[in-house]
């Protein structure tokens, strides 16, 4: 009996044993490092909150580990997104799409920045020394461009808006925006689609806007994240835009004192650092059903797409702030 009894105690004092152990290593588990946020960025005007939410501590507020890599062209961008080796990046509509297209693989959970009365986010300019005045003189002249991109559906949408018809205006395809420019500064091509800052740069060097979006604010780029991430990570997604959020109201609150920080992430050319009007970012939203629906439409009509995306399939607005 004391024997049994003696068996008991034993086993009795290891199962305590077990317990303390696991007690002591949760607090541990429970401090472990959230997922690392890899966000691909490119150097315009629409990253400026990132990079304030950054330079301001509000991603470490919300216990988040940014990283925030730059890349020098839309393409290797996606790629790195395709590739898993970012989680998130500020994209476009088109962009998304174009994920998305053989699955559901990216969401788009805000609206980044628009076109605004203040100042466009893209314009179709014509040469220095150009006698192209307005959208009509655009008819049979070669837009430089990049095509299959929002530079195209931008395009397409503000020259048929202005009245000329789908064959009336023909593109060129010219990928690289540093490229276009400076074929459009030496009369190389005749008119360019550009966006925000290397229009100001091309009117500076005596380019003329034809037609942009200030009026408009149909195009915008968006905030982008992996399905999978989205999925399996959406308290660190809200966070992030938590902090985003706090980014955009102190940028609108007090611009200039963060032009230094916008010159420096978005390579704004001396040329235009103090003239060029510091942008107004909108409050938490995502893009209407409308606006994606018109992105759709039109991709599937240049044969982009062999199936529509629905509106669910591209946006999920659930993950703003309150």
């Amino acid at each position: 009996m004391t024997k049994r009894l003696g068996f008991i105690l034993a086993c009795v004092a290891l199962l305590i044993g077990s317990i303390a152990c696991q007690s002591s290593s949760s607090p541990a588990a429970s401090t472990a490092p959230d997922l690392q946020l890899r966000i691909g960025l490119l150097p315009i005007v629409d990253v400026l909150p990132i990079y304030v939410a950054d330079a301001e501590g509000y991603f470490k507020e919300q216990k988040l580990d940014v990283q925030l890599t730059l890349f020098s062209s839309a393409m290797e961008r996606d790629s790195a997104f395709q590739t898993a080796q970012i989680e998130g990046e500020l994209n476009d509509l088109v962009s998304v799409g174009l994920l998305n297209k053989d699955g559901e693989r990216a969401k788009v959970v805000r609206t980044t920045y628009r076109g605004n009365a203040k100042q466009a986010m893209i314009s179709v300019l014509a040469a220095p020394g150009s006698k192209i005045q307005k959208p009509a003189d655009l008819k049979g002249v070669q837009i430089g461009l990049s095509g299959n991109t929002v530079m195209e559906y931008a395009t397409d949408r503000l020259l048929r808006a202005s009245g000329l018809g789908a064959g009336e205006f023909q593109t060129t395809e010219v990928t690289k925006i540093p490229v276009r420019a400076e074929m459009l500064a030496k009369g190389q091509i005749q008119a360019a689609t550009m966006p925000e800052p290397f229009a100001s740069v091309a009117v500076q060097q005596g380019a003329r806007v034809v037609i942009d979006d200030q009026r408009t604010a149909q195009n915008q780029s968006v905030m982008t994240f992996r399905q999978d991430v989205v999925e399996k990570h959406s308290d660190e997604v809200r966070r992030f835009l938590a902090a985003y959020e706090k980014a955009v109201q102190v940028i609108n609150e007090k611009p200039e004192s963060y032009r230094n920080l916008l010159i420096d992430k978005a390579m704004i050319p001396e040329s235009v650092r103090q003239s060029l009007a510091m942008p107004v970012y909108p409050r938490a939203a995502v893009p209407n059903r409308e606006e994606v629906t018109d992105v759709v439409d039109w991709m599937a009509g240049k044969g982009m797409l062999s199936q529509k995306l629905s509106y669910e399939r591209i946006v999920n607005g659930q993950l703003l702030p309150k």
